[in-house]
């Protein structure tokens, strides 16, 4: 199957229950726990316990309906909204947020995260404090100049996009003018957080094939220094997964703020 009759995330959506099912569950055969689900949180874990990136609101533009990677922040920001480009996303998520039956079991990233941050009391207080500080889940549009037309968000101390970049844009005009669109809902002395996959071609959601940007590690940091920003911390973590689901070969994440 050529690139080009690969399914395009924006246009076509893909199963975000699928989604969360294939990478993200605590299932024996799903064998992307340490790169796609430990690695962001211990990053995250460690970035946040420094103490200086915090404030009051935390703004996250993740591909697909996980959270995992809210968790710790939540502790560190007084409130979150989340944007979603799919509606079947923000349905997903709401489920998860109301308590709804069949909503996704995150319950073995608690423990993992019980465990990282040595706390036997942890997970029922982490599940509400990310439940409260989520006050909001909108969708958003690429195509609009404000993501959120009509609705004008405040600024926010921090923005967090996971894997979102890879599956929204199709070359790195696309990658370059949404980042720019991306980084105006930051205050001018923000964190930006980004956690991506480094020369993907592919992911596949059931039968369908999804397209994704390939970049490299040197190309967003071009992007980010190129846009005024400074690279706090950059951590790649090689592919140890074993899977034709998805092609990455690294998963890297970056903490980066306006000079």
């Amino acid at each position: 199957m050529d690139s080009s009759s690969h399914k395009f995330y924006p246009v076509d959506g893909f199963d975000s229950r699928e989604h969360l099912e294939i990478f993200f569950s605590n299932k024996q055969e799903m064998g992307f726990g340490d790169d796609i689900v430990k690695f962001p949180i211990e990053c995250l874990h460690r970035a946040f316990s420094k103490g200086h990136i915090k404030g009051d609101l935390l703004i996250d533009i993740s591909v697909g309906s996980f959270i995992h990677h809210l968790y710790t922040a939540s502790g560190y920001y007084k409130q979150i909204l989340v944007l979603k480009c799919s509606e079947q996303c923000i349905m997903e998520l709401n489920k998860w947020i109301n308590t709804h039956t069949g909503a996704f079991d995150w319950s073995h990233i608690l423990e993992y995260i019980k465990c990282l941050e040595g706390n036997s009391d942890l997970c029922q207080d982490k599940q509400m404090t990310l439940k409260t500080a989520i006050t909001k889940i909108m969708k958003y549009d690429t195509d609009k100049e404000n993501l959120t037309d009509p609705e004008v968000l405040p600024p926010a101390d921090c923005v967090i996009s996971a894997w979102m970049f890879e599956t929204i844009c199709k070359n790195q005009g696309d990658f370059i003018r949404n980042f720019r669109n991306f980084v105006k809902l930051l205050k001018p002395d923000g964190y930006l957080i980004l956690v991506g996959g480094l020369n993907v071609t592919y992911m596949k959601i059931r039968q369908d094939k999804m397209h994704v940007f390939k970049y490299d590690e040197n190309f967003v940091r071009k992007v980010l220094t190129d846009e005024g920003f400074i690279i706090d911390n950059c951590t790649v973590h090689k592919r140890t997964a074993v899977s034709d689901i998805i092609d990455y070969e690294a998963i890297s994440f970056i903490i980066a703020h306006r000079e």
